[in-house]
């Protein structure tokens, strides 16, 4: 019981957090809103002035960041794991990442928070602002393919690369999004949150399960 309680603890924390921040993104908290303001009209005027930096700031965010790439490499990790006869861990996998993409779309349904208005606009983007799915796309896949390689018992300097090239990521893409005019800063944060909470909810379920059924195929017994 107390072992499933520290489990869970991460995911609680993230979620309290987002719920916290997402309280004073629906009552508009003045603080919060000012930030926002003042890094997203910073960094536009930034993005109007070097267009070279900007088309390169949309190649990443619209083909190497964008949430179907991201989807696309949880996508062959499901299909390696089904090649490896890892099937539950495959559908974990896949539900984690399915359950990311329908929360985040309500969310944005629900709060109907709109998109910075620019006029003189350096890229577009649909639907509401909050939370940033780029963001929680990112951080989901990042942590969950993480979670994979230190499940398998991958190198040490693998992992390491693994983590660098994820956080690099995570960062770029949510600095991507601001800079892009699409979103404020605080639905990057939100999008992380979400993400976190979500990789974190998964991962502690899993382990619980996993005990259980040691007979489970793949790594039943996650390390750590």
């Amino acid at each position: 019981m107390l072992r499933g309680a520290r489990r869970a603890l991460p995911c609680a924390a993230l979620l309290l957090a987002l719920l916290a921040l997402l309280a004073l993104v629906v009552l508009r908290w003045g603080p919060l809103m000012s930030l926002d303001a003042s890094v997203a009209g910073a960094l536009h005027r930034t993005a109007v002035t070097a267009p070279g930096f900007t088309r390169l700031n949309r190649l990443l965010s619209d083909w190497v960041w964008d949430p179907w790439a991201m989807r696309a490499l949880l996508a062959a990790a499901v299909w390696l794991l089904l090649r490896r006869g890892a099937r539950p861990l495959a559908a974990w996998v896949a539900a984690t990442a399915l359950a990311g993409a329908a929360v985040q779309q309500t969310l944005k349904a629900l709060v109907g928070r709109e998109r910075p208005v620019w006029p003189d606009p350096v890229d577009s983007a649909h639907y509401a602002a909050f939370p940033s799915g780029h963001a929680m796309s990112a951080l989901v896949a990042g942590a969950l393919l993480l979670w994979l390689l230190h499940l398998y018992g991958v190198r040490a300097r693998w992992r390491w690369a693994a983590g660098v090239l994820a956080v690099v990521s995570v960062l770029g893409t949510g600095f991507t999004r601001v800079y892009l005019g699409v979103h404020w800063l605080s639905d990057v944060v939100g999008g992380w949150l979400l993400g976190g909470a979500l990789v974190a909810g998964a991962v502690a379920a899993y382990r619980g399960c996993a005990h259980r059924r040691p007979h489970w195929p793949g790594p039943a017994h996650p390390r750590g």
